[in-house]
């Protein structure tokens, strides 16, 4: 069996965990929308589990066809791309599990420093997400040039 390139073993391994959570995300939404125990743990809106279920798919996807093109991307690129997945799709678990902190939701506390904290959380994870995925795409564009 040939041995993964080097390069390629951090996006391997964070699509792969990436699709593990959203496994077993899909077996919570089937205990969210039929069992009540699993409602006491996500006291939020269950769309939420469901926006997390499908982000965390949807990373796991972009991560594997990158590195399926086996374009060499820079290290941060790499790294940002699998920390940008994880901590995106993340936000849809924390609201999903303390409503308090879900913009979206009547339990929203504006004036908890915490969520101030977390909305900043929030926009890094956005920048890093689009730095590294906005990386990949240009590092795969020019390879075709």
């Amino acid at each position: 069996m040939e041995k993964i390139k080097e390069i390629d073993k951090l996006m391997l391994r964070g699509a792969s965990l990436c699709l593990i959570v959203a496994l077993i995300l899909a077996w919570c939404l089937i205990g969210v929308y039929t069992l009540n125990s699993f409602r006491s743990f996500f006291e939020g809106n269950p769309d939420r589990v469901l926006s997390a279920h499908l982000d965390f798919l949807i990373m796991s996807s972009l991560i594997f066809g990158l590195a399926a093109t086996h374009v060499p991307l820079k290290s941060i690129i790499k790294w940002f791309m699998v920390v940008g997945a994880f901590t995106n799709s993340s936000t849809f678990l924390v609201f999903a599990i303390f409503p308090i902190s879900d913009p979206a939701s009547d339990l929203y506390a504006t004036d908890l420093l915490a969520n101030d904290i977390f909305e900043y959380g929030r926009y890094m994870s956005f920048i890093i997400t689009t730095i590294g995925f906005g990386g990949g795409a240009v590092a795969v564009f020019k390879s075709t040039f």
